[in-house]
């Protein structure tokens, strides 16, 4: 019986949480490394970015083999879960509805109103000198947004969110074959999607402005989206549209914290923050892996050939921290040139609602650096969520002598 975890078991064990960098430049001196159950990890960014352009890699979760993966179906669905031509023509649909090139202007013409919700969470958290910057608003804010630009009722969310923490705790390699686990997610995904078709046929009966209302009520030029791709949109869109972005605020005001000089200046330049945001995607990332991808094919990289039919897992955050594309790369450098990171990932499954997330977190960082005053940490490093790949603080407590007006 082996007794010694790999690198990449330690990556995923709770303990090494709150900081796996050390352990990902280990994982970095064998970039493509098989573990026991078959997977294959690939850890540099040059090997992460050329799979991601790979049509021989499927995100198909149909296509994994059985024994690696009992229950096929992806927890959250949607054009995450699928292939081309499958997947160009569902995220067309939706994108319709969302940005560029049919509706440029809706997130940029909302930031007067993420500005409004922003400092109103600000503004509660009252005569206190203590705050936790996830529940009391890395949480709401995302939540906040996505419910409007979506269409959920935003007094809904207690009820939806026992069932997008129940997805979360999945999304874990360490839990991917765990029957317990495996009906938590498929009762909660059955669930959300039930409440997201009732939703949705109220939307038919009454649209409004917002996504869900239009991709029901639009058929668009190549026809409307079926009821199965409907529902595993939204919900999609509901799940990855607050639980990453809740992680990107409670990294960055954590990693800020960390660096008072960044903070400061961003306190007095806040045009600062596009390149603080960016450079947090990249060194301290909402998504540390990207798993149960599969090889449709024999693939040789970096001198290792995946067989067919085997599951791959990409290490996105390993990938940002590669000297061999970042020079010195567990530096936080806001002034870094060529950030090319892979906090939204690359390619065809480039993060859809990256415009949203990049625009949340500047506004979050900006008012939380201009209005505390003198923030400090209560507890470095602060307690961390369970999963190894929406890695952020579970809590985030932070002492402050006044809100500034």
């Amino acid at each position: 019986m082996r007794q010694t975890a790999s690198v990449y078991e330690k990556i995923l064990d709770q303990s090494n949480r709150s900081n796996p960098y050390p352990l990902y430049a280990e994982l970095r001196k064998i970039p493509v490394s098989r573990q026991e159950d078959g997977t294959y990890v690939v850890s540099t960014y040059r090997e992460i970015v050329a799979l991601l352009h790979d049509p021989r890699i499927s995100s198909d979760p149909h296509l994994l083999r059985e024994d690696y993966y009992p229950r096929r179906e992806s927890a959250l669905g949607g054009f995450i879960a699928l292939d081309p031509p499958n997947h160009d023509r569902t995220r067309r649909l939706a994108m319709r509805h969302f940005g560029p090139p049919h509706d440029p202007e809706r997130i940029d013409s909302m930031r007067p109103w993420f500005v409004e919700v922003a400092t109103g969470l600000i503004d509660s958290f009252g005569g206190g000198n203590r705050v936790d910057v996830v529940d009391d608003f890395a949480y709401p804010f995302p939540v906040t947004v996505i419910c409007r630009i979506l269409g959920v009722p935003r007094d809904d969310e207690p009820r939806f969110r026992r069932w997008v923490d129940a997805i979360s705790e999945v999304i874990d390699p360490r839990r991917a074959r765990d029957p317990e686990y495996i009906e938590k997610r498929e009762l909660a995904t059955a669930d959300l999607g039930r409440y997201l078709a009732q939703l949705a046929d109220a939307h038919r009966q009454e649209p409004g402005a917002d996504i869900l209302s239009g991709l029901v009520t639009d058929p668009g030029p190549e026809g409307p989206m079926s009821r199965e791709e409907l529902i595993g949109t939204a919900r999609l869109l509901l799940f990855a549209g607050h639980e990453t972005t809740v992680n990107l605020i409670a990294n960055g005001m954590l990693t800020l914290l960390r660096h008072p000089g960044a903070l400061e200046r961003l306190r007095n330049e806040p045009e600062f923050v596009i390149r603080t945001v960016e450079e947090l995607l990249r060194y301290e990332p909402p998504v540390h892996f990207l798993p149960n991808r599969v090889a449709l094919d024999d693939v040789d990289i970096a001198g290792t050939t995946i067989p067919r039919g085997s599951p791959v897992t990409l290490a996105l955050a390993s990938g940002n921290r590669d000297p061999a594309r970042f020079p010195d790369p567990d530096r936080f450098d806001p002034e870094r040139v060529d950030n090319q990171h892979l906090g939204f990932g690359s390619g065809i499954h480039a993060c859809f609602g990256a415009p949203l997330a990049r625009t949340e977190a500047q506004i979050a960082l900006t008012e939380l650096a201009r209005r505390l005053e003198n923030p400090r940490l209560v507890a470095d490093p602060p307690p961390y969520r369970e999963s190894p790949v929406l890695r952020g603080p579970r809590h985030l407590l932070v002492q402050f002598d006044g809100i500034a007006a």
